[in-house]
């Protein structure tokens, strides 16, 4: 390769034909599993005004004060390129009224985004998303239902040993009471923070119980909890969460420092881990979020939801099931007088929903069968000068090595017949 050739941008991928597959098996299992739960697709713009972020996720946050790929266009407007979605789906609802054509909206998203992040295995600048936004009830039940949702997903992909980690960060009223508890405890503490917690300390101080500092983590050993600043509203909801939880015999661990770092959350929070991701074991997180619609210009929604990062889950899932599509027939052509009967015998078998492939390269019958065989077949079908003159085909079994002679006239039927 010189150094002319143009190489795809650092942080981004190709998913090739072979990885191609795994991606499709992974979307129509995700569709499938939303459907039966009442969820409906929306899809929005890649990119989005810059203030739709910096408003919804919050200015302080990592991904608007370092991770938005942002610009000003020739008419002077600030866009960015989504680096989520729940922002998003949310304007969408508010602009397109969403609230008056149904009290209860449940969509999902299978979408990209974009982050400028130090790229890591299972993580790119451009990414991919699977999620869901459930606006309209305020009532825990919703919240069971999503987590749910979520679980059922990753189960019939093939994860196993999940676990779901909850919690609840309460109301407003209730964050900004721990807020202040929260900083009051550090005070003592700043000098030994990171810079990084330094600077988390007077804008979004809850973001600093997600260090992964050892000493950190020590530090916070000692915090106040959350839970002693929840209002009765959020001690009685968050109970029915946990119950409803009980009810559908989903397994969790109380997790009393779990936050999640966006500005919109309120109550219950989530994440969902795998251990066949190793250290990084995060593989899907949520929760809800009150206050977002009403911070974007809609009227006061209540709404929940949850995101899952596609590459993440893809590494996670043991031995894939998906399969690459394989191609049941393999139609040998021999001589310039077959070629039509080739190309005409292939579209018939296909339209009956026999995956079908036939030589475009015009190679000999041994190059041809052992292109068969490369692509594992089912059978090969052989048309030459002699079949046509007899007006019966040569159907190779390879499962068998057998052959036997079928009728021109009889060969779509007789492979419908068959069992692949």
């Amino acid at each position: 390769m010189n150094n002319k050739t143009i190489r795809s941008i650092k942080g981004t991928q190709d998913i090739l034909p072979e990885e191609s597959i795994k991606w499709q098996s992974l979307e129509n299992e995700i569709r499938k599993i939303t459907s039966h739960y009442g969820y409906e697709e929306i899809r929005t713009p890649a990119f989005e005004q810059t203030k739709l972020f910096s408003r919804g996720v919050g200015e302080e946050t990592d991904i608007v004060s370092k991770e938005m790929y942002s610009w000003t266009d020739q008419g002077g407007e600030n866009l960015t390129l989504k680096p989520e979605l729940t922002a998003s789906v949310a304007r969408a609802y508010i602009q397109h009224n969403l609230g008056l054509v149904s009290p209860v909206n449940k969509l999902y998203y299978i979408d990209a985004l974009f982050r400028r992040e130090r790229p890591q295995k299972g993580r790119y600048r451009q990414f991919h998303q699977f999620g869901v936004e459930a606006f309209g009830s305020e009532h825990p039940e919703i919240d069971a239902e999503v987590i749910a949702l979520a679980i059922s997903i990753f189960y019939s992909v093939g994860l196993e040993e999940l676990q779901l980690n909850i919690n609840s960060i309460g109301s407003p009223e209730c964050r900004k009471n721990y807020r202040i508890a929260l900083q009051e405890f550090l005070k003592p503490h700043f000098s030994n923070l990171s810079e990084t917690s330094q600077k988390r300390f007077n804008n979004n101080p809850l973001r600093i119980l997600d260090t992964k500092a050892p000493h950190e983590i020590n530090i916070l050993n000692d915090a106040p909890i959350i839970s002693n600043y929840w209002t009765d509203e959020d001690e009685t909801h968050f109970k029915k969460v946990i119950e409803y939880l009980d009810i559908l015999e989903i397994k969790y661990q109380l997790m009393p420092r779990l936050v999640r770092g966006l500005d919109y959350y309120t109550r219950t929070t989530f994440e969902i881990t795998s251990s066949n991701l190793g250290a990084q074991d995060a593989i899907c997180g949520g929760g809800r979020y009150d206050g977002l619609v009403e911070m974007l210009g809609g009227k006061p929604t209540p709404g929940i939801g949850f995101a899952a990062g596609m590459e993440r889950l893809l590494l996670a899932i043991k031995n894939n099931q998906s399969k690459k599509n394989k191609v049941q027939i393999y139609i040998v052509g021999l001589g310039d007088n077959a070629r039509g009967t080739v190309i005409k015998l292939a579209e018939e078998l296909r339209q009956q929903n026999i995956a079908t492939e036939f030589d475009v390269l015009r190679r000999s019958l041994k190059a041809q069968l052992r292109e068969a065989n490369k692509m594992d077949v089912s059978y090969a079908i052989i048309i030459g000068d002699k079949e046509l003159e007899s007006n019966q085909l040569e159907l190779k079994n390879f499962s068998t090595g057998d052959q036997q002679k079928i009728e021109l006239n009889k060969i779509v039927d007789h492979m419908n017949s068959l069992s692949f």
